[in-house]
């Protein structure tokens, strides 16, 4: 509904010379969810940030967060956004607490309030141990934590976080995910996030846009954007089996829900009617196949993009 977007674009395009960074953005984005601005390295995604910050000026279009205009009332918007950049930097021989206090009395806190603030945010985000030492001796997954306490200093009601896990230890991934998922579900915030890591992000996102090449591919929940990217293309089955022999396509070509057979190296990729692979399963082991590899591929972002690389022809 056109009243829960907090965040909208229209036609935003940045250039640089001859090449277009960011490609005609049109974006909504709702209140209280998080969004995942998802791409490889290059894609536009913090060009885009920088222009929602009002940090660059867009060659044409426009944006709005909370209808002000992110180009004309940059300071508007920075005062309900917070923002966490990719290498987010600290005083390394100020402690934890020092940096928030920093942070802090730039958004105008002071005293009582302002340290009762640097506690409950260094529990929230699990530094209550580490905030009065110094930054200097921080892990980067503690940084990481250091830095959602920083953006949270001021309350904000939009989080903008780019590439937020990078250079974390799995264990610490997790709790991080966890960490951002709470500040939509319990905080009601929103949350927009940078990534190209896809796989992580389909574990918090409430909808995604796919960037390549500054072209926005496909928006909306993780269920929607197959069909979006394939075209209908219908349901796609990976199958690899022992042996591998001439004998195995005519199997797999009198099945009735078998529509196209193709191979992709030692993969056979099967376009189907319906999921079959209870029944497909069944069918090799009775003719002496052994299946080491049987998976649906539509639904996941790094099938998404495998598709959309090779209909563009890109390796």
């Amino acid at each position: 509904m056109a009243g829960d977007i907090i965040i909208r674009t229209e036609n935003l395009t940045k250039c640089y010379g001859d090449f277009k960074a960011v490609d005609e953005l049109n974006l909504a984005i709702r209140k209280g969810e998080v969004f995942g601005l998802l791409g490889p390295n290059g894609a536009g995604k913090t060009t885009t940030i920088l222009m929602l910050l009002g940090l660059t000026e867009p060659t044409r279009g426009r944006a709005w967060i909370n209808g002000h205009d992110c180009t004309r009332n940059p300071l508007v918007v920075k005062s309900f956004v917070s923002y966490l950049p990719d290498n987010v930097g600290f005083y390394e021989d100020l402690t934890g607490r020092e940096n928030l206090r920093f942070t802090g009395r730039l958004n105008g806190l002071e005293g009582e309030a302002l340290e009762e603030r640097i506690d409950f945010l260094a529990r929230r985000v699990g530094l209550s141990g580490a905030i009065d030492n110094q930054v200097g001796t921080y892990s980067r997954g503690m940084r990481q934590r250091l830095g959602i306490a920083d953006i949270l200093v001021k309350d904000p009601q939009v989080v903008i976080l780019d590439e937020p896990t990078l250079g974390i230890d799995p264990q610490g991934i997790e709790e991080l995910l966890q960490l951002i998922k709470e500040l939509s579900v319990t905080d009601g915030r929103t949350v927009v996030i940078s990534s190209h890591l896809l796989h992580q992000m389909q574990k918090i996102c409430d909808r995604v846009g796919i960037f390549v090449q500054g072209r926005l591919l496909a928006s909306g929940p993780l269920d929607s954007l197959w069909e979006q990217v394939s075209g209908q293309q219908g349901q796609l089955l990976e199958l690899a089996v022992e042996p591998d022999n001439p004998q195995l396509r005519e199997i797999l070509g009198r099945l009735p829900d078998v529509e196209e057979i193709q191979q992709e190296q030692a993969l056979y990729i099967l376009k189907l009617k319906k999921d079959i692979r209870r029944e497909l399963a069944g069918v090799l082991a009775k003719q002496g196949y052994t299946v080491l590899h049987l998976r649906m591929r539509q639904g996941d972002l790094d099938d998404i993009y495998r598709l959309y690389f090779q209909q563009e022809g890109v390796a």
